[in-house]
C-alpha cells in the first residue's frame, strides 16, 4: 500500500473517497501539480486508477472545470470523465489517463504523428464549439493587457530588476498595444488557453487525453497552435514548426475556419505567439517570486528566445527587438 498524506487536506480527501464514497484506496500519491493551486492525487481501487483533484475552495474554483469538460465532452473532445465531486470542499474524482504525457514521448521520430494528433484534436475542438452559442468569455483586450503587464511587472521590474525609464515603458506600451490589436482581429473560436505538451496525455500515439481546460475562452485562433507548436518546455527547428503550422492551416481551410492567405495566418500565429510567451515569462517570474516555484525559471530562456527570434522579422517591433537584446537579455542572464 502505497500512501503520502502531506496535510490535512490530504487526509480529508481519504476521508472524502472512502466515508463518503465508500472506495477501498491501496494507493494515494502526488500525480502532478501545475502552476495554480491546484494539486492532483493518483489513487487505486479495486485495481482501478483515478485521479483525485485538490482545489481548495478559497483559492480556485472547480465549477469552471466541471462547465468546460461538459462542453467540451459534447465538442467530442477527448476529456476526462468526472465520477464524483464536491464543490464546497473542493474534491474532484476524475478518469485517470496515466501518467505519460506528450512531453514523455516527444522526439524527433515521434514528432510528427504526435503532433498531427494534437492539431486534428484542436480543430475537431474549434469547429464543433460555436463561439455565439457557449458561455465562454471572450479574450477580451483589456485581458491581453493584463496578461502582457505580467512580462514588465514580473520579469523585467521584479526578476530582473531592471529601472525602466519612461522611454523603455512607452515602447513596451507600444509593442503591447501592436500585439493585442493583431489579436484582435483574428478569427474567434474555443481557444484551450494552455494547449501544450504537458496539458495533453499520451494514451496512445493517435489518442491524447486534454486536460487542465477550466481556462478556456473565446479568442484568437492561432492561440492555441502556436502554444503547442512553439511550446514553453520544449523547442523544434522552424522548418518543422512551419511544416505543422503549414498543415494545420490546411486542416481549418478544409472545415471553413478561416479564408486568409497563408502568409497572414503566419503573421497572426508569430505575434500571437509574442504575447504568448511574454505572459508566460511573467508567470514564470512570479511562480518563481511569489510562490516559490523556482523551476519553471529554467524555461525562461527558452521561452524569451521565441520573443526575440520572431520579433526581429516585424519592423513594427523594431524598438522593443532593440529593448530585448540589448537590456532584457542581458538582465535575465544575471538574474536566472
Amino acid at each position: 500500500m502505497t500512501m503520502i498524506l502531506s496535510d490535512d487536506r490530504s487526509q480529508q480527501i481519504i476521508n472524502w473517497l472512502r466515508n463518503d464514497l465508500g472506495l477501498d484506496i491501496s494507493q494515494f500519491e502526488p500525480a502532478s501539480s501545475d502552476a495554480s493551486f491546484r494539486r492532483y492525487f493518483r489513487i487505486s481501487h479495486n485495481n482501478r486508477y483515478f485521479i483525485v483533484m485538490d482545489a481548495p475552495p478559497e483559492k480556485e474554483d472547480t465549477q469552471p472545470f466541471i462547465n468546460v469538460a461538459e462542453l467540451f465532452r459534447l465538442a467530442e473532445a477527448n476529456v476526462p470523465d468526472i465520477i464524483a465531486k464536491d464543490i464546497q470542499r473542493g474534491f474532484l474524482l476524475l478518469e485517470d489517463f496515466g501518467p505519460v504525457n506528450l512531453l514523455d514521448r516527444l522526439n524527433e521520430s515521434s514528432v510528427d504523428v504526435l503532433y498531427r494528433s494534437a492539431l486534428k484534436a484542436l480543430v475537431n475542438l474549434q469547429k464543433n464549439i460555436s463561439p455565439k452559442d457557449c458561455f465562454l468569455p471572450h479574450y477580451s483586450p483589456e485581458l491581453l493587457k493584463t496578461e502582457l503587464a505580467l512580462f514588465s511587472d514580473w520579469f523585467l521590474q521584479q526578476q530582473c530588476q531592471i529601472q525602466l525609464t519612461s522611454k523603455q515603458l512607452k515602447l513596451l506600451n507600444k509593442a503591447e498595444q501592436f500585439l493585442i490589436d493583431s489579436a484582435s482581429q483574428q478569427k474567434q473560436v474555443c481557444v484551450h488557453r494552455d494547449y501544450h505538451s504537458r496539458n495533453l496525455m499520451h494514451i496512445s500515439d493517435r489518442n491524447l487525453g486534454i486536460i487542465d481546460f477550466q481556462d478556456a475562452v473565446i479568442g484568437p485562433i492561432t492561440y492555441d497552435a502556436v502554444s503547442l507548436l512553439r511550446d514553453c518546455y520544449i523547442a523544434w527547428p522552424e522548418v518543422k514548426i512551419d511544416q505543422l503550422l503549414n498543415e494545420y492551416f490546411l486542416q481549418l481551410q478544409a472545415v471553413n475556419l478561416i479564408q486568409c492567405s497563408y502568409a497572414d495566418f503566419k503573421r497572426d500565429f508569430d505575434l500571437m505567439g509574442i504575447q504568448r510567451h511574454l505572459k508566460a515569462i511573467g508567470i514564470f517570474s512570479r511562480l518563481n517570486i511569489r510562490d516559490g516555484k523556482n523551476a519553471y525559471l529554467a524555461d525562461i530562456p527558452r521561452t524569451l528566445n521565441y520573443v526575440i527570434n520572431v520579433s526581429k522579422n516585424y519592423p513594427e517591433l523594431a524598438e522593443f527587438h532593440d529593448f530585448l537584446t540589448k537590456t532584457a537579455l542581458p538582465a535575465s542572464q544575471s538574474h536566472l
